[in-house]
């Protein structure tokens, strides 16, 4: 095969994964995109020819570029380098699933490889400080929320699992038949993908059909101020931005109001953790929580504290210029009650290349390389483990900042604890107006479906909604508009499977990967030393 018939097939692989990625994609290309790839794989497996890694590359870079296009309107240097290193990475995966295949079975088969080291590689990418687990391949679904029902089992790696496997199933079958022009012995495997694609959509509009909600009716409002973060959000003064928040908010409230969610960046006094009675715009939530029985107010917010002397730091911690002592900086969501109690959480997951930079050996010098959208920059500080907020009826809710919603253990292990809620507050305007936004929305559609919990979505500019436990995205706002909306909602306590055992199959996937190709391996070193 002439080498440009390879680079056509690896481009033909990026633009199918980037044509089936929502919004405006058709979600079932998803299940053929990996199959010209393959076909590279066999035939430079079959004559032990190079550059399977090149042509991945070549393909997943278009993946990143034309599903991600829009991170360059925040940052084009960043952007560049989430672009390159995530393909990469997948590259080097693919890589080592090419080399295991011809290891373990001189390449005659063995496809079923891929399954088990992409979604390993998958689960890492999501537990580790470069973490960008956007195109995790289980998200394509976001936009399909009827046919994945069966999430609250499996969570997204399930969405993952079936779209490889229809991939292999799919390329076995074309490949024996390119190798036999013949359909004589194919009509197996042709059933069984039949049945692979169907099985699971029919069983999750069941589902979907026959779903009642559960759980205790709460009223909450969600207020998006659509405030311009680069123009406005660190010009205007803290006290003008909350009065602007409240005065969408409060013609909303009642007497049955539980919640006011406000976004990411709702307060931008420094608050400093330890002296949250001295902060004037939690000091002016208080006073209008007071005026109702149960109200509860959700934000976002920059926090700071104090490093005290002893204390071990972390690659996170802050000199003041002028004194020799340390702090860190925080993005936090605040809970604020009528009693003046405070709730915190400090953001968990941290968006690489803004809030968290490598810090490891010769990475280091890359920290001062932060990313500046204004406010806080360079590595953060951040809560060890997830935090979940209890309001005056002992209600549990999940606080779940920006890019912590892309998580699914992270956000289940919230509910485990607690959370019958789940309140996303986010500032998505970095991007004008792009599919980023549209897709960070509809990724709270899968936390839905994993949890069953409503999801109260409150965005700075980008797209406010409330989402039911069916992940069906309900009352949404416009982008680039103020804008305020009100819906009863419920508070669920019962825990999905998915809640309960977390990213099991990634798990057991890592494990079989690992002695995958450690055989592989050794079968590889076997060979080369018998000079087959």
């Amino acid at each position: 095969m002439k080498t440009i018939y390879l680079v056509l097939l690896s481009i033909l692989s990026g633009l199918l994964l980037a044509l089936s990625w929502p919004v405006n994609g058709f979600t079932p290309l998803v299940f053929i995109a990996l199959v010209p790839l393959l076909f590279v794989q066999q035939y430079l497996g079959d004559s032990n020819k190079k550059g399977m890694f090149w042509l991945a590359w070549l393909a997943f870079l278009i993946w990143n570029v034309l599903t991600t296009w829009w991170i360059w309107y925040s940052t084009s240097v960043g952007s560049v380098a989430a672009f390159v290193l995530n393909a990469l990475f997948t590259a080097i995966v693919f890589q080592l699933f090419h080399l295991s295949k011809k290891w373990f079975y001189q390449n005659k088969k063995g496809s079923w490889i891929l399954i088990f080291y992409w979604i390993s590689w998958e689960y890492f990418h999501l537990n580790w400080d470069l973490s960008w687990s956007w195109l995790n391949l289980g998200n394509a679904f976001a936009s399909t929320p009827k046919i994945i029902q069966w999430y609250e089992y499996t969570g997204t790696f399930g969405g993952g699992l079936w779209i490889l496997i229809v991939n292999v199933l799919i390329f076995t079958i074309l490949n024996k038949f390119v190798h036999q022009r013949s359909f004589k012995g194919l009509y197996i495997n042709t059933i069984v993908l039949v049945l692979v694609i169907v099985v699971p959509i029919i069983y999750s509009v069941n589902i979907y059909n026959n779903y009642l909600e559960k759980g205790k009716e709460v009223d909450v409002v969600v207020v998006q101020p659509n405030i311009d973060p680069y123009n406005e959000q660190y010009n205007l003064s803290p006290d003008s931005i909350l009065s602007r928040n409240l005065a969408l908010a409060i013609p909303l409230v009642d007497e049955k109001t539980k919640y006011v969610v406000m976004p990411e960046s709702a307060l931008q006094e420094d608050i400093w953790v330890g002296a949250l009675n001295n902060s004037t715009t939690i000091n002016s939530l208080f006073a209008t929580a007071k005026n109702f029985d149960s109200l509860t107010f959700i934000t976002g917010a920059t926090t700071y504290k104090m490093i005290r002397n002893g204390d071990e730091k972390t690659n996170a911690a802050r000199k003041f210029r002028s004194i020799d002592k340390y702090y860190y900086a925080y993005n936090s969501a605040l809970l604020v009650d009528n009693r003046g109690f405070v709730q915190l959480h400090h953001k968990s997951k941290l968006t690489p290349g803004v809030e968290i930079m490598p810090s490891w050996g010769i990475l280091k010098p890359i920290e001062s390389l932060a990313v500046d959208l204004g406010g806080t920059t360079g590595t953060l500080g951040r809560d060890k483990d997830p935090v979940v907020f209890w309001d005056l009826d002992s209600i549990g809710s999940s606080p779940i900042i920006c890019y912590e919603s892309i998580y699914g253990e992270f956000v289940t292990e919230t509910v485990k604890k607690g959370g019958m809620i789940i309140f996303v507050i986010t500032n998505d305007g970095w991007w004008g107006n792009t599919p980023g936004h549209k897709q960070h929305l509809l990724f709270s559609s899968l936390r839905a479906i994993e949890t069953r919990r409503w999801v109260a979505r409150s965005a700075n500019t980008g797209i406010s909604a409330f989402i039911n436990e069916r992940g069906d995205v309900l009352q949404r706002t416009k982008y680039w508009e103020p804008a305020v909306l009100k819906q009863t909602i419920r508070a669920n306590d019962e825990l999905t499977y998915y809640v309960k055992n977390g990213d099991y199959l990634a798990t057991t996937s890592a494990f079989i990967s690992v002695m995958v190709f450690l055989i592989a391996l050794t079968q590889g070193f076997l060979r080369k030393k018998k000079g087959i």
